[in-house]
């Protein structure tokens, strides 16, 4: 008679887990079918593989390197040796666009991914505790949101000096602000779920709590703002490199490609010199937004697109 009870249980379990998954299955190819009729989302989702596959295989897609100098091809405009022509020290723009990507796009998520981090804990905690750590974990955030955020990266940048990794140090350390809010506001409105409470009173710790209820059911809404805020990340080190503080030559990025546009001649001359990784970061811009729109209409369960 146990071994019979025993037995069922097990049954049951099984049909529990798999009723779970195929649930957990249903969701997401809702959300994909979701997705998939979005257009924008779509088109910025196929331009930004095209992109990231171009400057992965940089080496293979292009012969050139991004810093090689041949003096005998000076401002050479598009051509079938240079695609996208060479600048003014005979370096091939093509292979620096694609190489610059590499640092562009680098320097986006690595950034977005420091303040998210940021922004989970702080958030985290203020959503879940509330009381006076919510107090001053939110008057904290509004003085660093008080502050020009540009002016106070191009501080950074100049203290730590310029370069890659000190770009993404600078934009991370001052972009989590937005993403506590998100959490904090995310978890304020969880924690008196009914899930939660159930949780809370059948023994599960606040760390379980933390990440298996109140943390998964906010990625939705925080994968959107993580791919939206790496374009205004990507931006950022865009302008930074074209003031000088950001990455610098000879390491290629696209912004401090666009730093030689700062004269008449090349604007008037020689554009394809500026154009070419002005362009790549409208593309990528654009590519983002329309992904980041995408996601946020398949992941709201509101919305029927």
């Amino acid at each position: 008679m146990k071994s019979k009870h025993t037995a069922l249980a097990r049954v049951k379990r099984q049909t529990a887990t798999r009723g779970k998954a195929g649930q957990e299955e249903s969701l997401s190819r809702r959300a994909w079918r979701r997705f998939k009729r979005h257009k924008l989302g779509m088109l910025g989702l196929a331009v930004l593989t095209i992109q990231i596959v171009l400057v992965v295989l940089a080496p293979v897609a292009t012969s050139y390197g991004p810093s090689k100098v041949d003096l005998h091809n000076r401002f050479s405009p598009p051509s079938w040796l240079h695609w996208m022509g060479t600048d003014g020290v005979g370096r091939d723009v093509c292979s620096r666009v694609l190489y610059g990507g590499r640092v562009s796009l680098s320097v986006g998520v690595v950034s977005v991914l420091i303040s998210t981090l940021i922004g989970v804990v702080l958030g985290g905690i203020a959503g879940y505790s509330g009381g006076k750590a919510d107090s001053a974990i939110m008057r904290f955030t509004d003085v660093v949101m008080s502050f020009p955020s540009l002016i106070i990266i191009m501080i950074l940048v100049s203290l730590l000096g310029p370069g890659a990794s000190n770009t993404m140090i600078a934009i991370g350390l001052l972009g989590w602000p937005a993403m506590a809010r998100l959490v904090r506001g995310q978890f304020l409105s969880l924690r008196q779920r009914d899930f939660v409470v159930a949780a809370r009173c059948v023994g599960v710790s606040p760390a379980g709590i933390l990440f298996r209820h109140l943390l998964s059911n906010t990625l939705g809404p925080l994968v959107v703002a993580i791919t939206l805020r790496v374009a205004g990340a990507i931006l950022m080190e865009a302008g930074l490199s074209f003031l000088g503080l950001g990455v610098q030559p000879p390491t290629p990025s696209w912004g401090n490609m666009l730093r030689q546009a700062q004269t008449t001649t090349y604007l008037e001359q020689l554009p394809w010199v500026w154009v070419f990784p002005g362009v790549m970061i409208v593309l990528t811009v654009l590519s983002v937004n329309f992904l980041g729109d995408g996601l946020r209409d398949a992941l709201d369960p509101q919305m029927r697109i």
